[in-house]
């Protein structure tokens, strides 16, 4: 029961990464609200509660979180994890869909983690994990939103690691490498492949194994971890 009585907010948690989160925070003994615009493709676990969240609206940020502490009374853990990717090169780029990355992968971030900082401050704690990816770290041809979007959520995490650190809010992101997942699995397989093809490990990962360092992240035993990086990526960015 390593997150016993914590009170946790999970962003894109109805399929993928954001599920396991969520059913592994709460087997840990968390209070889990699991939020997404879309409802969850496997039915939540006893206990976890649904919430509808928009993470490009501010709005809706306000409303989720404001709704987590009229029911819980705080908000120890909120985990950045929605997001969408995309392949385009630079020159091919719309703008109306360098907008929609940036709103969703980046925005949204940017949002959330403002509310969850205006509430954990009287508190004075709070755990921030924030999902970026190794392609906030490293580069490939094309991808040039997804590449901005992740890169920016790597800073930012830095950034309000440090901003907040006296106020007792750890700030860290995490950055997977090829995850198994209905968003990876509804790509070109061949692109799949070639992601796998250089990793070293051979495989693509499983969420679990993405939860399983978030749950790190957010429980006392990182106490001392803020603004890390923390790479799940079966040693793609060790190469």
């Amino acid at each position: 029961m390593r997150l016993q009585n914590k009170v946790v907010l999970v962003t894109g948690a109805a399929r993928g990464i954001g599920h396991a989160v969520a059913e592994l925070f709460a087997k840990e003994g968390a209070n889990v609200f699991a939020s997404d615009i879309q409802s969850p493709e496997t039915p939540y676990s006893d206990g976890i509660r649904a919430l509808t969240l928009d993470v490009t609206s501010e709005e809706d940020w306000k409303a989720a979180v404001g709704a987590v502490i009229e029911k819980a009374g705080r908000l120890d853990v909120l985990v950045n994890n929605a997001g969408i990717i995309a392949y385009e090169p630079l020159a091919e780029l719309a703008l109306q869909a360098w907008q929609r990355m940036i709103a969703i992968d980046q925005t949204g971030v940017f949002l959330g983690m403002r509310e969850a900082v205006r509430v954990m401050r009287p508190q004075k704690s709070g755990s921030i994990i924030n999902m970026s990816s190794i392609w906030g770290n490293a580069a490939v041809a094309g991808a040039h939103s997804y590449h901005a979007a992740k890169g920016a959520v790597r800073n930012m995490s830095k950034n309000a690691a440090l901003t907040y650190v006296g106020d007792g809010i750890r700030v860290n992101s995490v950055h997977p490498g090829f995850i198994h997942t209905p968003l990876t699995d509804a790509q070109a397989p061949e692109l799949n492949e070639v992601v796998i093809g250089a990793t070293p490990m051979k495989r693509g990962g499983q969420p679990i194994e993405v939860a399983n360092g978030c749950l790190f992240l957010a429980s006392d035993e990182s106490s001392y971890v803020t603004g890390a990086e923390l790479v799940i990526d079966g040693g793609y960015l060790a190469q």
